[in-house]
């Protein structure tokens, strides 16, 4: 499923370790329309300002894969509303976002 220009549902699902070790990372629909609010309202506005390719490293989480990947018990993984991004200039992006004017709860570099 194609959420916006750049981002895509499976991008925010597909997780090496679930491969790995069989987990099923599927969101239900709370988690979805999580998914959907925060890219349509975050991620592709601030992919549309920064005007560079921008990868989710992680983004939906079940609880089993957060427990394995040791996310902690009250990751927003969980529930859709975070993803790791990465791209050629992390504090480029950073700077982006907070100069952007959008709304957001965190951004951590690393």
């Amino acid at each position: 499923m194609i959420i916006s220009e750049n981002f895509s549902m499976a991008e925010f699902c597909k997780s090496e370790t679930a491969e790995r070790r069989g987990i099923r990372n599927e969101p239900g629909a709370e988690e979805r329309d999580a998914i959907l609010n925060l890219v349509t309202r975050l991620l592709q506005p601030l992919r549309d300002h920064y005007n560079k390719p921008m990868r989710i490293n992680s983004g939906y989480r079940c609880p089993e894969l957060n427990k394995a990947v040791g996310g902690v018990a009250t990751s927003q993984h969980q529930k859709g509303e975070a993803a790791d991004v990465a791209c050629s200039s992390p504090r480029q992006l950073l700077e982006t976002l907070k100069k952007s004017g959008l709304e957001f709860d965190q951004a951590i570099l690393y």
